[in-house]
């Protein structure tokens, strides 16, 4: 405890979005917190994203996902995909701010308490290669790595694999978003055993449609995953 206080002399600990002073590391300060808009409430039982009135013991679900298939059972969300919500998963995501990993992993984490049970195994989205080797790091690994960690749950960072590069899908419509990822992920041969009669955790940072993430679902059932679940940092949704 003493190295720590004297550590915060003299690296007092700073707003990890804009570097105000703050009480304690990897915080908000009270203005970028109130920017970021964290999901609470009733939510839709399969994807996350808000929803109006009291939350009920009934499952709920939004517009989209009673009227597009979900390949899997249940899904939360942290925050929702806009103001600094969004700066913060764009830095974490294409500035190398991995740090933020960190305290996004604990967000997901309460947002994920009713979806949680136990032996989950806590699985990636994966990114091509390529893409891999030019980011240097996937986002959604760390994040996986952070949760599972705070949960007690197994993680297996490799579970997944994307066999072809996919174009991006910023500006792609639902069906195009679904085209383009159709057959894109596998489960990695020498992995997909560790799936086999496992209730899978699928992390990801962000959610839009849900192509990619049904199309990882999908890949886990493939792969004998008896039930999957899913966990995003944050959703996009209609209202952003």
């Amino acid at each position: 405890m003493g190295l720590q206080s004297a550590l915060h002399l003299i690296f007092p600990p700073q707003c990890i979005s804009c570097g105000m002073l703050v009480e304690s590391d990897f915080a908000l300060c009270g203005p970028c917190w109130r920017e970021t808009n964290f999901i609470a409430g009733l939510v839709c039982d399969r994807c996350g994203t808000p929803l109006p009135g009291e939350p009920a013991e009934a499952a709920e679900y939004c517009d989209d996902c009673m009227r597009i298939a979900r390949p899997w059972a249940r899904g939360r969300s942290a925050l929702i995909y806009k103001d600094n919500a969004r700066r913060l998963i764009l830095a974490l995501k294409h500035g190398d701010r991995t740090d933020l990993a960190r305290p996004a992993a604990g967000w997901m984490l309460r947002a994920a308490a009713p979806i949680l049970v136990p032996g989950m195994l806590v699985v990636p989205v994966p990114l091509h290669r390529f893409r891999l080797l030019r980011r240097r790091y996937n986002q959604a690994a760390l994040l996986a790595q952070g949760v599972a960690r705070a949960a007690g749950l197994t993680l297996c960072p490799d579970l997944l694999q994307r066999g072809r590069r996919t174009e991006v899908q910023d500006g792609k419509g639902v069906e195009a978003r679904f085209s383009n990822l159709s057959g894109a992920l596998a489960a990695n041969p020498r992995r997909a055993a560790r799936a086999d009669g496992r209730h899978v955790l699928l992390v990801d940072d962000v959610m839009t449609s849900g192509a990619t993430l049904a199309a990882a679902a999908e890949a886990c059932l493939r792969a004998g995953a008896t039930d999957v679940s899913t966990l995003v940092l944050a959703r996009v949704a209609k209202d952003a």
